[in-house]
């Protein structure tokens, strides 16, 4: 199944953003700052934006709170998870995948600022079955090459 044209055009929305951010700032500050400043901007373009959101993991009927946060959920609906390193690596997707599969959302971002250029730092994942609680959720997750311009 295909993504509805609308969760499209909030990922759209939020990328563009995360770019304003960082054409403003460059690469080099703070995984932090650049969290505040894209959670500022997605506010201005009036978006709801949920920052540092918990995430608890449920286990054999029992949930958990383990530490798990959601840099930011937008719209109730994308998960962003920014970062400022050097190059993101198989872990760093992982983080997002499981991210994706304990919350049930369908969509997530993953942002490097420390990327030369944004778009270079863009990774989007796609959670074919949103239900955390499908059996076969935990191969469900692709990710979806994203152009950017």
């Amino acid at each position: 199944m295909a993504l509805g044209e609308s969760l499209n055009q909030l990922t759209d929305r939020i990328i563009r953003a995360a770019m304003d951010v960082h054409s403003a700032l460059g690469p080099g500050l703070l995984e932090s700052a650049y969290e505040a400043c894209l959670e500022y901007e997605l506010q201005q373009a009036g978006l709801q934006v949920e920052r540092q959101v918990p995430l608890p993991v449920v286990y054999r009927d029992v949930t958990l709170e383990c530490g798990y946060r959601l840099d930011l959920l937008v719209n109730r609906q994308v998960i962003v998870e920014v970062k400022a390193i050097g190059q993101v690596t198989a872990v760093h997707e992982a983080q997002v995948i499981s991210y994706l599969r304990l919350s049930g959302c369908r969509v997530g971002l993953l942002l490097n600022f420390h990327a030369l250029h944004l778009k270079d730092g863009v990774h989007r994942f796609v959670n074919e079955f949103p239900d955390p609680l499908q059996p076969s959720a935990s191969s469900a997750v692709r990710v979806v090459a994203k152009e950017v311009s």
